[in-house]
């Protein structure tokens, strides 16, 4: 097919543009991405002019009808798109005109790709927000599943990665889903800003025809359209909430995959993470490495990058468009293919957690787990708690020099350290005593952790 390669704005220039820098400035080798975002405000624009008459109907039509053939030749592969045409706005009209000639140079009219582009953004980053919650829906999902069926499985919890009370893995689970609801909301909340149309803001300043905004946001699907014509084509606000509230989204899944690294390890041994999340080494055939969490540990200090990269690109512009925001789209794109990337396979690989609820169990014994529920028995006792600390202290203290547990020492020995024990201090110093005894909203009680599943579940709906 033949297109049409000079630019549209070349009347001014009396040299063509350098090949190299042809090259250098054009962006429709990354944002060709977004052609039927494209597409999409390219319609509903001609609508609005075909509704207040600078367009006939017959005009709106034949660019419908074109827009139309020029989505079905990118679908199929067809689609030529030129480096000399810079962009993918350009590239499109370009072959709508080719189409259909006279309207298709009619399209632009009110409108510039400055207020074009910045339209097209959003609509593409209002899509890919609705697809990110979704996987991670399903990623909340698995670990509701997980905590509902390991509602009472024990393992130790940790402070300064030292063994510090037993917990239950459900409550586990659900510590990371709650991380995760937070994400969901930051992303619900960047959304409404998203959604809010630049398109009638024109260069900078607007345009003289009579536009109803209004109406093409309607058709759109927008809340509602900017107030400001030098703001709107400029802001890149949303773009760099969107990658801030991802950055922290990551950084969850990384503080999950460090986790899971290690409850991996040989030396934990909490967890089988599945073969097929896993790879193994060029050289020592006994090594099954968890590659899926290190990876995606890993991918968050590229997500973290770019929110650094546009915050930069922003921080010295002057009102109204610059070339500069060209260089928003790459980093924008990288994180949503990373964060919905890293979501998909995480989703996936937590819904085949393999638990390995003994080994969790027996690491729970050890580290004196249960010196916190002994202070508390003590402090029930009259106690006071720092008087009650002193002592636990200084029963631990023999379970080091003597390598046992405070629930392998008999009722004698403890009772050295205070006369208020008595038999019934071995109810609390048992791993289920100890979780169920943390029976309320928030704790780690078995009961509880069930009752907080099925809550968390129908926060999902």
């Amino acid at each position: 097919m033949t297109e049409q390669t000079s630019k549209p704005w070349a009347g001014r220039f009396t040299e063509p543009t350098d090949a190299f820098v042809e090259a250098f400035t054009a962006s429709v080798g990354f944002d060709q991405r977004l052609f039927r975002h494209d597409i999409a405000g390219s319609k509903a624009h001609a609508q609005m002019l075909a509704h207040v008459g600078v367009l006939s109907e017959a005009e709106c039509q034949q660019i419908n009808n074109g827009l139309d053939q020029v989505l079905a030749e990118i679908e199929s592969g067809q689609f030529q798109w030129s480096v000399s045409l810079e962009d993918v706005h350009m590239n499109l009209e370009a072959r709508l005109t080719a189409l259909i000639g006279d309207a298709g140079k009619k399209l632009h009219t009110g409108r510039s790709r400055n207020d074009q582009v910045a339209t097209d953004i959003r609509l593409y980053l209002r899509d890919e927000i609705d697809s990110i919650q979704v996987e991670l829906k399903r990623l909340q999902t698995a670990l509701i599943d997980l905590a509902e069926r390991e509602h009472d499985a024990i393992m130790p919890g940790f402070t300064h990665l030292q063994v510090a009370q037993p917990v239950t893995f459900g409550h586990h689970m659900l510590a990371w889903f709650e991380m995760l609801v937070r994400d969901a909301q930051r992303l619900a909340d960047c959304r409404k800003r998203v959604n809010i149309m630049p398109l009638g803001a024109a260069a900078l300043a607007g345009t003289s025809y009579p536009i109803e905004r209004e109406y093409t946001a309607k058709l759109l699907g927008f809340d509602g359209v900017s107030e400001n014509s030098l703001d709107a084509v400029s802001d890149r606000d949303f773009a760099i909430e969107f990658c801030a509230a991802a950055a922290l989204l990551m950084t969850h899944l990384s503080r999950f995959s460090e986790e899971l690294i290690l409850w991996a390890s040989a030396q934990f041994d909490f967890v089988d993470i599945p073969d097929s999340f896993c790879t193994g080494s060029s050289i020592m055939p006994q090594k099954k490495n968890p590659d899926v969490p290190e990876l995606v540990r890993g991918k968050t200090g590229r997500v973290n990058g770019h929110l650094v990269s546009l915050l930069t690109l922003m921080k010295g512009q002057p009102l109204a468009y610059n070339k500069d925001n060209q260089e928003d789209k790459e980093p924008l794109f990288d994180v949503i293919d990373t964060l919905r990337g890293s979501l998909k396979v995480y989703a996936d690989m937590m819904a085949s957690l393999l638990i390995k609820r003994d080994n969790m169990e027996r690491a729970a014994l050890q580290g004196f787990s249960t010196a916190t529920d002994l202070a508390d028995y003590l402090v029930r006792k009259g106690v006071p708690f720092r008087d009650a600390h002193e002592v636990v202290g200084k029963a631990v203290r023999l379970g080091v020099e003597t390598s046992r547990d405070l629930a392998e020492m008999d009722l004698a020995e403890l009772q050295k350290f205070s006369d208020v024990i008595s038999e019934d201090v071995f109810e609390v110093l048992t791993l289920q005593g100890s979780v169920s005894a943390r029976n309320h909203i928030g704790g780690t009680a078995p009961a509880q952790v069930k009752a907080a599943a099925a809550r968390a579940r129908s926060r999902l709906m």
